[in-house]
C-alpha cells in the first residue's frame, strides 16, 4: 500500500527523486567548468545544466562558503584560537576573520 506524501513534502518529491550524476573528467575541464561557474554566478551544478541546455533555479542562491568541522578539527581550531572546543561560535567568528584578513591580504 503506497503511502500519501504529507503535504509540506510535496514540493521535495521531485527533488528526491533526481538523480545525482558524477562526472571524472580531466582537471583542467573541471576547472574551467568551475571557472565559468564562478564568473557567471552559478554553481557548477548550475553551469553544467546551462552547458547541457536544461533549465536552472531561478531564485538567487545566498552565497556561502562552507567546510565541515569534526570534533578534532574544533579541539584543534579551539587551541589555534584559545578557546575551547564547545565555543563553536566564536570559533566560527575567528575563522571568518582569518578567512577574510587571508584574502585582504593576498590582494595587497
Amino acid at each position: 500500500m503506497a503511502r500519501k506524501v504529507p503535504e509540506k513534502w510535496q514540493s521535495s518529491v521531485k527533488a528526491v527523486k533526481a538523480v545525482q550524476v558524477a562526472f571524472d573528467m580531466d582537471e583542467k575541464i573541471q576547472l574551467a567548468i568551475r571557472t565559468e561557474a564562478l564568473q557567471a554566478g552559478l554553481s557548477p551544478s548550475d553551469q553544467i545544466r546551462s552547458i547541457l541546455g536544461l533549465s536552472t533555479n531561478k531564485r538567487p542562491k545566498r552565497p556561502r562558503l562552507t567546510v565541515s568541522l569534526g570534533p578534532e578539527d574544533y579541539q584543534v581550531l579551539a587551541e589555534k584560537y584559545q578557546l575551547e572546543p564547545q565555543q563553536q561560535l566564536e570559533i566560527k567568528r575567528k575563522l571568518m576573520d582569518e578567512l577574510i584578513n587571508h584574502v585582504a591580504n593576498k590582494s595587497e
